[in-house]
C-alpha cells in the first residue's frame, strides 16, 4: 500500500515521501497514530504543492544543518547507564530525550527528541549507530557508547587472555 508520511518513521522514511508498506502496517500502526496517510491522486497533488512550498522556506534553513552535520558527524556520546539485577540489562533504559540531552551537554547542540531516530530504547551496554534528523534531506550519524562505571571489566579482560593462547 503506498502511502505518505506525515512524521519521519525510522527504517521507512522521511515526512513528505511516497513509501509502499504493507497493508497490515499501514492499517494497524501508522495511520491509527497519524503517521501516514492513504497516497491517492488528490493527497499526492496535494504532498507536491507543500513541498514546493516547504523548498522555498527552507533554502536556508539546508544550509545550517549541512553546517550542523560537518559539526556533529562521527561524534561519539558516552551515556552512563546502571545495570540491573541480572547483570546483562540496563535499569531502565537510554531513550531518544536521554540522547538529546547527552548531545547538548557534550556539544552544545539542541535538538527535539524526535530529531534522534532511535527505532527503539537502548537496553544495553554498548555502542549503537544513532541518526540524526537534522533537515528533510539532511542526516548526521553519531555513535552512543553506553556504559556502566560499577560494571566490572575484568571478564572481557581474562576472554581476550584466553583466546590469545
Amino acid at each position: 500500500m503506498k502511502v505518505i508520511l506525515n512524521q519521519t518513521v525510522p527504517k521507512v522514511g522521511k515526512a513528505g515521501t511516497v513509501v509502499t508498506v504493507a497493508d497490515g502496517f499501514a492499517r494497524n500502526y501508522l495511520f491509527p497514530r497519524g503517521l501516514a496517510i492513504l497516497a491517492d491522486k488528490t493527497q499526492i497533488a496535494a504532498l507536491d504543492r507543500r513541498l514546493a512550498r516547504v523548498a522555498e522556506k527552507s533554502a536556508g534553513e539546508k544550509a545550517d544543518a549541512e553546517a550542523l552535520k560537518v559539526k556533529l558527524d562521527g561524534t561519539v556520546l558516552k551515556i552512563e547507564g546502571k545495570l540491573g539485577a541480572d547483570g546483562q540489562r540496563l535499569f531502565g533504559a537510554i531513550t531518544a530525550q536521554n540522547v538529546a540531552d547527552a548531545l547538548k551537554a557534550a556539544t552544545g547542540v539542541e535538538l527535539q527528541k524526535k530529531q534522534v531516530a532511535l527505532v527503539e530504547p537502548i537496553k544495553r551496554l554498548g555502542t549503537f549507530d544513532v541518526e540524526l534528523d537534522l533537515h528533510l534531506s539532511v542526516d548526521a550519524n553519531i555513535q552512543v557508547v553506553v556504559f556502566d562505571p560499577n560494571a566490572i571489566v575484568e571478564e572481557e579482560a581474562t576472554e581476550d587472555e584466553e583466546e590469545s593462547y
